[in-house]
């Protein structure tokens, strides 16, 4: 039989996927996927397992189970002083990937741009080919990852459907600052272009900046579906759970996607993490300083490595140069890298549309101190 043709032709395994696989094929440190080799909270995981124990193994209500949407408006009130309707306008999803994927196929239709700045995340793109839409990609100006807002201004125009937008931003750890949220809500002020908010490092900012949300702008937020993940906040990747926070009128075409997809998210999880965030409502403050922490030791012993760098600005991903190192395409040097020096990393080139002139590779330094400083020490042989 003839199989139909590929409607992603330009997807294939993620990088992600790759490099793990080669770190523990090769038995090397593995500082490219973003997970944390540590656990999350012992009284976080120990409300699971009083939940399974108690038989909460069965369907939630397809938006979320309602004291999790509670406790999420709740710390929207608290971190960026928005009333949001738990009812109307939080729907938990199975990760924000889900959020993220269910938001573009609700809105996006045939014909229509969505904006991306790259590097892009990878999920971004074909979610909107899937719509029949096509992603217009403006870089990002380095050293800071910058919106170019003359590049972002002559882009839009009357096929522009949504921005997504992602800060604290992955790869790069740049931030958005409030002058930028304010010069955005001028730009589109007049238009009816939505924004989609990847904030799932919300509360991975250092050195004492707050997380510019979109919830927190109020001419932003009514056109906004803004994503976040429980799994980067707790150190529980593994769960994939995450939600989206949306006015009532997107809430409810993003939900008609979601019931389709995984329809709802796991029970006991759900209930758990109401009950932690409820018990600790202060616990997103005391996140950017775990990480600062050991973005600062990852960064101080690398100081003495050929890698140049500046201080990441936010999420826990450190880019770095390594053009004093190797000539190779940053895909190659990856590989070498794994071979070479037992440290897996990932080649910045897969979140752009078109190879940067600059030679980077992303670290990720959620890891324990002991982890950090044994590929440090590897890398600082290079």
């Amino acid at each position: 039989m003839k199989y139909p043709d590929t409607k992603l032709p330009k997807v294939g395994t993620t990088i992600f996927t790759l490099m793990s696989k080669l770190a523990a094929e090769k038995g090397a440190i593995n500082l490219s996927q973003g997970f944390p080799d540590f656990d999350g909270p012992e009284a976080l995981r120990e409300r699971v397992g009083h939940y399974i124990a108690r038989g909460a193994n069965q369907y939630s209500p397809m938006t979320g189970a309602p004291g999790l949407r509670q406790a999420i408006a709740d710390k929207v009130k608290y971190h960026y002083g928005a009333e949001i309707c738990p009812e109307q306008e939080v729907t938990v999803t199975s990760g924000a990937s889900e959020a993220i994927f269910a938001a573009i196929t609700a809105v996006v239709s045939a014909g229509d741009e969505v904006i991306v700045f790259d590097p892009a995340y990878d999920c971004y793109e074909p979610a909107i080919e899937l719509s029949g839409g096509r992603a217009v990609h403006l870089q990002l100006q380095p050293p800071a990852f910058s919106i170019d807002w003359q590049q972002l201004t002559a882009a839009i125009s009357d096929r522009t459907r949504m921005i997504i937008l992602n800060s604290p931003h992955n790869p790069t750890g740049a931030v958005l600052s409030a002058e930028d949220l304010d010069r955005l809500a001028a730009l589109l002020a007049d238009s009816d272009i939505l924004l989609l908010g990847d904030e799932v490092y919300e509360h991975i900012v250092f050195d004492g900046a707050p997380h510019q949300s979109l919830l927190r702008h109020p001419q932003l937020r009514g056109r906004s579906f803004v994503v976040s993940s429980f799994g980067k906040t707790y150190h529980t990747t593994g769960w994939k759970v995450g939600y989206c926070c949306a006015p009532p009128q997107l809430s409810a075409e993003l939900r008609k996607v979601h019931q389709y997809l995984t329809f709802c998210t796991t029970t006991p999880m759900q209930l758990a993490l109401a009950d932690y965030m409820a018990q600790d409502p202060e616990y997103g403050d005391h996140l950017p300083g775990f990480y600062q922490q050991k973005r600062d030791l990852f960064c101080q012993l690398m100081a003495h490595s050929r890698f140049r760098f500046t201080p990441a600005t936010g999420t826990y991903f450190q880019l770095m140069d390594y053009s004093a190192i190797s000539d190779l395409p940053d895909t190659e040097f990856c590989q070498w890298l794994v071979d070479s020096a037992g440290v897996a990393a990932i080649p910045v080139s897969v979140f752009c549309e078109t190879p940067p002139q600059s030679r980077l590779v992303r670290f990720c330094f959620a890891k324990d101190d002991a982890t950090l400083r044994a590929a440090a020490e590897k890398l600082c042989q290079l």
